[in-house]
C-alpha cells in the first residue's frame, strides 16, 4: 500500500481502537493481518511502534463497510489485534467497539444521519449477529457529550443504546452448545453459553477464591490462570470451538454472590488476564446464564421478579445492567431471552491516517 488510510481513533464503550474502512485496507485477509499488526505495533508488549494501548482491550480494530443485502444498514468485521504475539483475531463479536460503529460510520460520511437521533442495524460480521445501535445525531453529525455514565469510563457521554437480536449461539451454534447447564470439566462445574459471546462461567468457589478479589490480584496468580487456561483448552471442542489455544474465546467468568446491591458479582478473564470491567456481550451472556436454573451463575445471583428483567453484572470497576425480555418455555423448561438490551458511550478521540508501512 502506498498511501495513507484513514482512521478513527474511537472509544466504544470500555474499549478503545481505530476505526477502517473495508475498501481501504488489502483485500487479501493474510495481507491484511499483517497490515494490521504492524498499525498496532504488534507482536510487542508495549505496542511502542504502532497504535495499540498494549492491554487487550486497546488492542481493538473496527472494520466497517455499507451493507448490500437490506438485512442491515451497516456490516461490522471486529478484530481483536493480539498484544505480544502475532496473531489477529476475528472469532468473537465485540458490543463495546460495536457503540462505536454507528458514529464512526457516520463520521466517515458512509452513512447519512436520520434525524436527532439515528438507529442502524448493524452486522456483525464476525458472527452474522445483528443488533440496533441508537445514537445522537443534532445536526447530522453523532453527539459525544451527554449525561450517560457507564462503570469503567471516568465522566459522561452521549448515550448508544444497543439492541441485540437473535444472539443465541452465535458463535457455537446453541445457547447451550454442550446441551447441558451445568458441565463438570476436570471436576469443575461450569456452565458453557453463547448468547452473543461464547462464555465459561465457574464459580470463584472452586479456586478457593471469594469472587471479589481485585484485578491485580488475579492477573499475579500465575497458578490460577494455568488452572483456568486448561479449563478454557478442555472446553473448546466440548463447545464446538475446536482447538482455542490461538483465540480469545472462550471467555472465562468467574462468579459469587453480589456484594454491592447487584444481581451477581464477576470476574472475566479475556482469555488470560483480568477485564477491568467485563465486555457488552459477556455481560448479555452471563446475565443469561444467571436466568437459568440449574446453572452456575444461577447458584450465586439474587435475580428481580419477573419477566423483565434488569440484570447488575458487577465486575471489577462497577456494575453493568442488562436488561433482558423473558419468554416462558413449555412446562419445567428454562425460559427463552427474547431481548437483550443496554447502554454504552462512544466518543472520537482522532481523525488521521496510518501512513505506509514496510
Amino acid at each position: 500500500m502506498t498511501r495513507g488510510v484513514p482512521c478513527l481513533l474511537m472509544r466504544g464503550g470500555t474499549s478503545k481502537g481505530p476505526f477502517f474502512l473495508a475498501s481501504d485496507l488489502p483485500q487479501d485477509v493474510a495481507e491484511r493481518d499483517r497490515w494490521l499488526l504492524a498499525a498496532m505495533g504488534s507482536p510487542d508488549a508495549r505496542q511502542i511502534d504502532g497504535l495499540g494501548g498494549a492491554d487487550p482491550l486497546t488492542s481493538k480494530v473496527g472494520i466497517l463497510a455499507r451493507s448490500s443485502d437490506g438485512a442491515a444498514d451497516l456490516d461490522f468485521l471486529f478484530a481483536q489485534v493480539a498484544v505480544r504475539e502475532a496473531r489477529v483475531d476475528t472469532t468473537p463479536n465485540c458490543g463495546n467497539m460495536l457503540a462505536a460503529a454507528g458514529p464512526a460510520a457516520v463520521e466517515f460520511g458512509l452513512l447519512a444521519a436520520r434525524g436527532d437521533a439515528t438507529t442502524l442495524r448493524i452486522r456483525t460480521i464476525n458472527t452474522g449477529m445483528i443488533a440496533e445501535s441508537t445514537f445522537a445525531t443534532p445536526g447530522g453529525e453523532p453527539a459525544y457529550e451527554g449525561d450517560a455514565r457507564i462503570d469503567g469510563v471516568p465522566g459522561t457521554a452521549s448515550p448508544v443504546t444497543l439492541n441485540f437480536l437473535d444472539t443465541a449461539g452465535s458463535v457455537c451454534g446453541s445457547l447451550l452448545p454442550t446441551g447441558r447447564v451445568v458441565d463438570f470439566i476436570d471436576g469443575v462445574p461450569v456452565t458453557c453459553i453463547d448468547n452473543g459471546m461464547p462464555v465459561m462461567v465457574v464459580p470463584s468457589a472452586a479456586f478457593g477464591l471469594t469472587g471479589y478479589e481485585s484485578r491485580e490480584r488475579l492477573n499475579a496468580d500465575t497458578e490460577l490462570k494455568a488452572r483456568l487456561n486448561a479449563l478454557r483448552l478442555a472446553a473448546g471442542p466440548l463447545m464446538n470451538l475446536g482447538d482455542v489455544a490461538g483465540k480469545v474465546v472462550p471467555k472465562i467468568t468467574l462468579v459469587a454472590p453480589p456484594v454491592n446491591g447487584g444481581t451477581l458479582c464477576t470476574r472475566t478473564f479475556i482469555p488470560h488476564d483480568c477485564h477491568a470491567a467485563i465486555g457488552v456481550l459477556g455481560a448479555v451472556t452471563v446475565a443469561t446464564a444467571a436466568v437459568l436454573e440449574g446453572s452456575v451463575a444461577h447458584a450465586v445471583a439474587q435475580l428481580p421478579p419477573g419477566d423483565d428483567k434488569l440484570i447488575s453484572v458487577e465486575h471489577p470497576s462497577g456494575e453493568f445492567s442488562v436488561a433482558l425480555s423473558l419468554a416462558r418455555g413449555a412446562a419445567g423448561g428454562q425460559p427463552e431471552v427474547r431481548r437483550a438490551a443496554l447502554l454504552r458511550t462512544a466518543r472520537l478521540l482522532m481523525r488521521g491516517e496510518v501512513p505506509p508501512r514496510r
